[in-house]
């Protein structure tokens, strides 16, 4: 067998859990449940320094809007009472003691830098061995259970001219708060929820345009139970036949919180198209027209992260993951939790669930007792 990238003993265990957010701490709270022991059965690998995953990056003022009983993870209530939707840190803190409660073994700061088989040429079967190499060392495991996420890979377009842009430029997932840019002008990019929602505030504070590739589409009313389980379902056809992810945006129709409504009555939502180039004082379009800015806020969405798989080659030739129930259809030692169909509150948990399940049945107990249950 290879030699670990990084120095030291080469550790032991049935499955490394990739990822301390949502997904992550359900899918280990459902291996326990399925014997597997925290430590040599199963550890968490998580490269934040705290818990909270996302939540603890969210700005200021996202709220947890989705049914009660989708916001809690499973296993420990979380008896609110009475409170309004909860932020990233009351999020975030629940989080912690979920980790708290259960002892999971979450190891952090740890960055998974790659996954690969344990030896060139190895034969790659499902109980070839895969090696999880990190800052913190090496793991040898079993399987694989991926819940990474998107937040650590926010994606921006490629568009001429933005290099030389002398203004600021971030991410939605840089921002924070509308106060840092009172009186500025600002372009915000993007057709989601996350684009309207930003929009709404900083448009009291700031002069703003709004740009959207595809003309937005507003739904009447908050989704259902039944409309999310049928975005999920709808989702879950395109992984299964190994086609890339599209936004959720494009299932779902944008939603009209009571501040996306009060910025629609000020005159704020009115969509551009998306402009062709960058200046350096702001954007244009090829028809002469210009906008000045001081800011070009992104809010273009986020990218699964996965490059820490790519030794494994999980792709298909039509450009995504085939996935079946949770499992990699390629490579059954691979599980990806909070991807695709379960990559929302409505279906992590369940996702998770699925994943223990396939991994006890698959990985059976080391005195031979048969698959752990």
């Amino acid at each position: 067998m290879s030699a670990p990238e990084v120095g030291g003993p080469v550790r032991e265990v049935d499955v490394a859990v990739i990822g301390g957010g949502q997904a992550g701490l359900a899918t280990a709270y459902f291996l326990g449940r399925r014997g597997f022991s925290p430590g040599d059965g199963f550890v968490v690998l998580d490269r934040a320094s705290a818990p909270g995953g996302a939540w603890r990056h969210v700005w200021r003022s996202v709220r947890l809007i989705s049914p009660s009983a989708y916001t809690r993870l499973p296993g420990l209530p979380w008896d609110r009472g009475s409170a309004g939707p909860p932020g990233g840190d009351e999020v975030s803190a629940y989080f912690a003691a979920y980790e708290r409660h259960f002892a999971l073994p979450v190891r952090r700061p740890v960055l998974v830098r790659r996954v690969r088989n344990d030896g060139p040429g190895v034969e790659t079967t499902r109980a070839t061995p895969l090696l999880v190499e990190t800052d913190a060392g090496t793991w040898r495991a079993r399987a694989v259970a991926n819940a990474t996420g998107t937040w650590d890979r926010p994606f921006i377009p490629a568009v001429p001219g933005r290099a030389l842009f002398r203004g600021r430029q971030l991410h939605a997932a840089g921002y924070h708060a509308p106060e840092a840019f009172a009186g500025q002008r600002i372009v915000v990019v993007g057709g989601g929820h996350s684009a309207v929602q930003i929009l709404a505030e900083l448009s009291r504070v700031a002069e703003t345009v709004w740009v959207t590739r595809r003309p937005p589409e507003f739904r009447e009313g908050r989704p259902t139970e039944a409309d999310l389980v049928a975005v999920t379902d709808q989702v879950a056809e395109r992984v299964a036949a190994g086609l890339p992810l599209r936004s959720v945006v494009s299932y779902t129709g944008l939603v009209a919180t009571p501040d996306v409504e009060e910025a629609r009555e000020r005159g704020v939502l009115r969509a551009r198209p998306m402009f062709d180039r960058i200046t350096p004082t702001g954007v244009a379009w090829d028809d002469g027209h210009e906008v000045p800015a001081d800011v070009l806020l992104w809010a273009t969405g986020f990218r699964p992260v996965l490059g820490h798989l790519a030794p494994l080659r999980l792709r298909g030739p039509l450009g995504g993951i085939r996935m079946a129930d949770t499992r990699a259809a390629v490579d059954p030692r691979v599980h990806l939790v909070g991807y695709g169909p379960s990559a929302s509150m409505i279906s992590a948990h369940r996702a998770a669930a699925h994943a223990a399940r396939d991994l006890a049945a698959a990985h059976p107990a080391p005195n031979g007792g048969g698959p752990r249950h």
